[in-house]
Formats: structure tokens, sequence, C-alpha cells
């Protein structure tokens, strides 16, 4: 085996995941190859740097200004929901009166009608499309969590 070979089971070694047969050979291994056990040392440097690491915790006021600000967020999420789910029906029943009034009114000729139906057939068609569209790439978008 390289000496590539060996490195790659350096951290085991010193994690305690090698089996007996691996430890015996990488061990005699490290006898003979000066550059192995200075990668070895310099690997056991890091752990004990990191093993003196210690996470701190964050403060009280710190947490209580996440959920304040987490729960007005939510608050505002929830109001704006409302609010367009309200506008999109009080403008979709206004809609279907308004054409309605449209469509029975016997003033109108009847290719008028029908064209004003068409175009706002076509209308709803294309946006259900492209709405469709947006979610289906939005919901599939690698880069959408990206900070530009």
């Amino acid at each position: 085996m390289t000496c590539e070979g060996w490195k790659d089971l350096l951290m085991g070694y010193l994690d305690g995941e090698l089996d007996d047969e691996q430890v015996r050979r990488l061990e005699a291994h490290l006898q003979s190859c000066e550059a192995c056990r200075k990668e070895l040392d310099g690997f056991r440097k890091l752990v004990a740097i990191a093993d003196e690491v210690v996470p701190q915790e964050p403060e009280d006021k710190i947490w209580q200004q996440y959920w304040s600000g987490l729960y007005n967020r939510m608050e505002r999420g929830i109001g704006w929901i409302l609010f367009g789910v309200a506008a999109i029906a009080l403008l979709l029943a206004g809609g279907f009166a308004a054409i309605r009034e449209f469509i029975q009114d016997p003033t109108v000729s009847l290719l008028l009608k029908v064209g004003v139906v068409a175009m706002l057939t076509g209308l709803v068609i294309l946006f259900v499309s492209v709405l469709r569209e947006r979610l289906f790439f939005w919901s599939r978008d690698r880069y959408k969590d990206v900070r530009r």
C-alpha cells in the first residue's frame, strides 16, 4: 500500500475505528515512514485543539430576541397569507359577477361576448401555467437559499 492509502487510515487510527489487523499493519508502516508519522502528529495536534474548543451558549437575552422575532415573522406571514387569500377570493367573486352581468346583458353583441370570454379564459390558462411552472422550479431550485 502507498503512503496515500495509509494516510487515509490515520484519523480512523486516532479515533479507534480500525480493527486489530489494520492497527498492527499501520503501526508497522509508521515505524518505517517519517512522512506518515509527521502526518499523524499533525492530526494529533488538530484533535488536541478541537478538544480544547468549548462551544458557548447564547445568552438568555439573545434567545428571547430570537423567539420574539420568530413570532413576529410568523404573525406577519400569517397576516399576509390571509390578506392575499381574501383579496383573491374577493377579486374572483367580483370578476365572476361582472362577467355574468356582461354575458347576460342583451345590448352586447354575441361576438364581443365570445371575444371577452375567450380572452379571459386564455388569461386564466396563462396565469395557471406560469404559476405551476414557478412553483415547480421554486421547489427544485438548488440556489434558492444562496444569498446574492
